[in-house]
């Protein structure tokens, strides 16, 4: 309990990042082909249009690797306070959600960019009080 005390928002931080990526992963892996279908349309009538399942893939590598560091920083954090493995997550989730900001804002879905940045913030504020 002495790490949770010290260190909550991180614990925090890196409990919403995980939950938000291993579920975004999980969903792409059980509805894969629902994903792409919908995918494929939202990025018909951009450059990103004859890669739809290569950088779906892409995509899914990187929801799981982050979601998969921030839980390892997450039990890292809570029973031995350290945060090598939730420093990585945190970077790592950073960039994918820039991945993912940058397909929103080319697909023109403004929106979806929207929701996007909320994630991004906090994971960079993550980023930040982890260094």
């Amino acid at each position: 309990m002495e790490h949770f005390t010290s260190h909550a928002a991180q614990i925090l931080l890196l409990a919403g990042l995980t939950i938000t990526f291993l579920q975004s992963g999980f969903d792409k892996i059980l509805d894969w082909k629902g994903n792409l279908s919908w995918l494929t349309g939202h990025f018909s009538k951009t450059v990103f249009k004859g890669m739809v399942p290569l950088l779906l893939g892409i995509v899914l590598f990187a929801e799981m690797a982050s979601g998969i560091l921030c839980a390892i920083g997450l039990f890292e954090f809570f029973y031995i306070g350290e945060s090598a493995y939730a420093f990585c997550g945190a970077v790592l989730a950073s960039i994918t959600l820039l991945f993912l900001l940058l397909g929103q804002r080319i697909a023109k879905d403004y929106e979806g960019a929207k929701t996007i940045v909320v994630y991004l913030i906090l994971a960079i504020f993550l980023v930040y009080i982890l260094q």
